[in-house]
């Protein structure tokens, strides 16, 4: 069984792991709010191969089950995974702009909704539901008025934002991390030699 000090290294080395993972999704990040069209049409992509290998994967699992009472709703929805992914490869743009507009169309909605039930409601948090609503109704007209050259910088602003924060999220776990496990390795190593005399011990008997 290896000790704590090799268990701490090994624990430090996930965390660096996750700070140098944190580091890159910043700069993915970072890219993609300067160069947005080309976020938007990765994200696309992306959102479209994920489609195509989950159909896959969803088709060779109805395969293996084809014995049981859903074999064909599973090939079904295999089936429009991978349509759905093969229409969004081969068409982002048009994908982009598609989704552009139901994004846009779900941010008056709940921004009216939102404005509605504060008004109605007048709970406690009256006023920053009210700001909710506000914004997200200000947000889904100013996609709409400017769709569809909207579907260019929207969901790939959205997108690097997504991976910015995610990466800002994993380089604080991972520094924190490595901080718990280098404060808790010293206490460790600490009460592993309770005879050994601190350095305050050491300079008070040198005097």
């Amino acid at each position: 069984m290896p000790g704590p000090e090799l268990q701490g290294r090994k624990l430090s080395r996930s965390f660096g792991g996750l700070v140098l993972l944190g580091a890159l999704l910043v700069v993915a990040g970072l890219v993609g709010l300067v160069y947005t069209e080309v976020a938007t049409l990765t994200s696309m992509l992306l959102f479209g191969w994920l489609l195509l290998i989950g159909g896959l994967i969803g088709l060779l699992h109805a395969i293996q089950s084809r014995d049981t009472d859903y074999f064909w709703l599973g090939v079904v929805v295999a089936a429009l995974y991978i349509a759905a992914g093969v229409v969004v490869i081969r068409h982002p743009h048009g994908t982009a702009e598609a989704l552009t507009m139901f994004a846009a169309l779900l941010f008056l909605t709940g921004g009216v909704f939102r404005l509605v039930g504060s008004v109605v409601v007048r709970g406690p948090q009256f006023g920053w539901t009210l700001l909710q609503g506000a914004f997200g109704l200000l947000l889904g007209l100013l996609v709409l008025f400017d769709w569809p050259h909207s579907s260019l910088y929207v969901l790939g602003l959205f997108f690097s934002l997504a991976l910015l924060f995610d990466g800002l999220g994993l380089i604080g776990i991972g520094v924190g991390g490595r901080r718990i496990v280098s404060l808790v390795s010293d206490q460790m190593a600490a009460e592993a030699r309770p005879d050994k005399p601190s350095e305050e011990d050491q300079n008070q008997s040198k005097k």
